[in-house]
């Protein structure tokens, strides 16, 4: 499980909402959590990853970062913990192959195989555990997004903001990051995200927001 860029643009474009409590869904090897931590230097970041390879795998990368005193991992299921405080944000890049064929490989299949029992598992379990002004902020295929902002109101949370990205300027979207909270919105605040200016070549936009978190920006 390789670090991605749904994860990474995810964790480095988020309003982080002055978030202290932070819940990472899926964690995999522990990269958006380590990123989040990196930029609320307050925050406590917990972590669930059902997958054991990578929960240990994030689970060593958690002890051997400067962040380790604030990042803890619970290699089981989001519905499994056992909490009794509230989250101010609940980030994941969820799996999103919906209705498609299973993966052969059986880890991948954990990874990216879902349905939508389980965002809207996500979603009761952000409507029960977020904070009264907390955020779910998901990173998803656009059509996808959509079908996860209506279901989310029936969780009485409501898509305030989405950041749409596209590859190059002037092609379609193929991700959104999408943010949901408890207060209804006649308006979504919406900006445009582009990854390549070229072939080959990042936007500048991509490197500012990745520089501090890659060595190569």
């Amino acid at each position: 499980m390789k670090i991605n860029t749904d994860g990474v643009l995810l964790a480095s474009l988020i309003d982080m909402h002055d978030a202290k409590r932070i819940l990472d869904v899926g964690t995999g090897t522990g990269v958006i959590a380590l990123m989040l931590a990196q930029r609320m230097s307050d925050s406590q970041v917990d972590a669930v990853e059902i997958d054991k390879l990578a929960a240990a795998m994030a689970h060593r990368n958690f002890n051997n970062s400067i962040f380790r005193d604030r990042l803890v991992l619970h290699a089981t299921a989001f519905q499994h913990l056992q909490i009794t405080h509230h989250y101010d944000l609940i980030v994941s890049n969820p799996p999103f192959y919906t209705d498609s064929l299973h993966n052969p490989d059986a880890r991948k299949k954990l990874a990216r195989h879902t349905d939508l029992n389980f965002f809207g598992e996500l979603l009761q379990f952000g409507s029960s555990h977020l904070s009264p002004q907390g955020k779910i902020v998901l990173i998803l295929p656009t059509q996808l997004a959509e079908t996860v902002a209506a279901l989310a109101i029936e969780y009485r949370l409501y898509c305030s903001a989405e950041i749409q990205i596209s590859s190059f300027d002037g092609d379609p979207v193929i991700r959104k990051i999408v943010t949901f909270g408890r207060m209804p919105t006649t308006t979504i605040d919406e900006r445009v995200f582009v990854i390549y200016k070229s072939k080959g070549m990042y936007s500048d936009s991509y490197k500012q927001a990745l520089a501090p978190y890659f060595l190569a920006f």
